[in-house]
């Protein structure tokens, strides 16, 4: 089946596996039928988009030919134009790029890979016009968890996990009825911290916070796997996407990161998804499903990996978890106010601005001081995730926390 794609965020690390993906997949399908064009022997990358990396997307623009392209930095439009140039390709400049290409008609999936609460108002546009989305960033769901859930249903749009905890539960879901799930439980690998006590988490650097010991991200989500933010936004996330009240939502330690996630039916019975830790896994599932198809990851070979291993999460250790939870359970602009607080504080402390340990303690505050709303507008959202983030610049003036 053909698709036509558009990846939101193409130069970051998702969006570039989503590409090798696409390659491998289009190649294979060439490999059976030399009479197809491998740009568009079945996924055609239709539109591309970035925020201010345009030597990396200009490349992208000359191997793959979209038809659209967004650059939401404005001020770097003028240097892709002046890098690509040439007819045949619709730049769109700004933010609101992002929303003009998940409303295009020609486009059936969008791959969501921007970072941070941006990608926000594409997502839910693309939900709206019933597409399938998969997503990889938090911040849709996070934010906006119980809205974009809500159109989705109305519109008939899939909401595909990218994100490799996500996906794993979509996949094991697949062994039973929503009836018949006890509980979904959500892996972490530490982060670079794990076993570490509290007087240890005051200590910690900045050097050691961006040294995760399994993955290879980005400085902002490296930082939040070390603080375990990024298992809390993926607790309220699980609430949103599989309709799973918090109290049917766990998190276990599990270093060697080989289980991704794994949810517990009503007779006993565990299904886990299990692979090598490689983001290409959980694309291609979300490009090609229902299908499966033979793609790129490396198979797991469970004789060479020997032992797996499981340990409870230190709530009081990792207080970002416990927020996490009850953060989900709360709803309305909660979250919104804790993704904002947290992008906020990580910024001050990669800045070298603000301690490790300060990061929670912004977070805390911020929640303490705002009062939750409920059954709200995206523009709601958005105002409460930005007063968290001036909320935290104002507790660094007055040093509040």
């Amino acid at each position: 089946m053909s698709r036509r794609i558009a990846i939101l965020g193409s130069t970051g690390s998702v969006g570039r596996n989503a590409l090798r993906v696409i390659d491998a997949l289009n190649s294979s399908l060439v490999a059976r039928d030399s009479s197809l064009d491998v740009s568009k022997a079945g996924y055609e990358v239709y539109a591309l988009s970035a925020h201010s990396n345009v030597e990396l997307l200009a490349e992208q623009v000359r191997r793959y030919n979209p038809k659209f392209v967004a650059v939401t930095d404005a001020d770097c439009a003028g240097k892709f134009v002046a890098l690509v140039g040439g007819p045949g390709l619709e730049l769109l400049a700004g933010p609101l790029g992002l929303v003009q290409i998940a409303e295009l008609d020609g486009i059936d999936t969008i791959l969501m890979a921007v970072v941070g609460a941006a990608g926000l108002p594409a997502v839910l546009a693309a939900v709206r016009c019933g597409k399938r989305v998969a997503i990889a960033n938090k911040e849709p769901l996070v934010i906006a968890g119980e809205l974009v859930t809500k159109e989705a249903k109305e519109s008939g749009a899939e909401l595909l996990p990218v994100d490799s905890e996500h996906s794993a539960i979509f996949q094991a879901l697949q062994a039973g009825r929503a009836d018949e799930v006890e509980r979904i439980v959500l892996t972490t690998s530490g982060g670079p911290f794990r076993g570490a006590s509290a007087e240890d988490i005051q200590r910690v650097t900045l050097a050691e916070a961006l040294l995760h010991p399994v993955w290879d991200m980005g400085p902002k989500i490296t930082i939040d796997s070390a603080t375990m933010m990024n298992k809390a936004l993926e607790v309220i996330e699980a609430r949103w996407l599989f309709d799973m009240p918090t109290g049917k939502i766990g998190v276990l330690v599990h270093p060697e990161s080989i289980v991704h996630s794994l949810v517990e039916f009503v007779d006993g019975s565990v299904i886990a998804q299990l692979g090598r830790p490689d983001m290409c896994l959980p694309i291609q599932y979300a490009l090609t499903y229902p299908k499966r198809v033979r793609g790129i990851s490396e198979h797991l070979k469970l004789e060479e990996i020997g032992t797996l291993t499981f340990e409870k999460p230190d709530l009081e250790v990792f207080r970002a978890l416990s927020l996490g939870f009850e953060v989900a359970q709360t709803g309305g602009t909660a979250a919104a106010v804790f993704n904002g607080a947290n992008e906020a504080a990580v910024e001050q402390f990669l800045a070298g601005k603000i301690r490790f340990a300060s990061i929670v303690e912004l977070i805390e505050r911020c929640l303490s001081k705002h009062n939750v709303k409920r059954d709200v507008s995206l523009d709601e959202l958005l105002e409460a995730d930005a007063w968290a983030r001036n909320e935290v610049v104002e507790c660094l003036k007055q040093k509040a926390y």
